[in-house]
This record gives C-alpha cells, structure tokens and sequence, in this order.
C-alpha cells in the first residue's frame, strides 16, 4: 500500500515539467532538476524540508532524521516519515518541493 502512495504522489508531480523520477541512495525518488526532495524507503518516505522544519507543528510524532551512515551525523534537513503518517505524505512531498525549489 505504501508503494503505491508513493506511485500515485510521484504522478501527481508529472505536470511539473522540472520534476522527474531519480534515485536516493538507490531508493526511488523525486527530483528538481538535479536534486532530489523525496524518496520511498522501506514502506516510509524522506522528505528535503529543511533545518528549521518542526515535524511536531504538523503533528506529526514518529518523524526521525535521516541518518544512513554509521559514523557520521545525520543529515541535516532530512525527515523521515513512517507509513503510520502517511496521510501527511502528500503534503510534506509539495513543501519538500518548495523547499528545494529555493536551493542554490
């Protein structure tokens, strides 16, 4: 089910001649242009959404960073959402566009 949900959000994003499909450390993901602002995981998807975006004030309370490397600290700007929150998916990909959109 959650593969799907990311099917159908990728799709909603095809009218967007600057976004494609891409990669995230081999995952499937969502590109602007040259970079990527989500990405499906393991039935949960990694959202570009900055430093200062606060999870807790979207009420989300299962968002963690991404950290895929064992001895470096995770990666600023990136959450992680689960599938038990996937109903903010949608929204969380549209402001993780956003945010990208305005990265040098």
């Amino acid at each position: 089910m959650s593969q799907e949900l990311f099917n159908s959000i990728a799709e909603g994003f095809s009218s967007d001649p600057d976004v494609h499909l891409g990669k995230m450390m081999s995952a499937p993901g969502l590109k602007f242009k040259d970079k990527v602002f989500a990405f499906f995981n393991k039935d949960a998807m990694g959202f570009r959404l900055g430093p200062n975006f606060d999870p807790e004030k979207m009420g989300i309370k299962n968002a963690k960073l991404l950290s895929p490397f064992k001895k470096k600290p995770p990666l600023k700007g990136w959450f992680i959402i689960d599938m038990y929150e996937s109903d903010t998916w949608k929204i969380l990909a549209e402001m993780a566009l956003e945010f990208t959109k305005k990265l040098k």
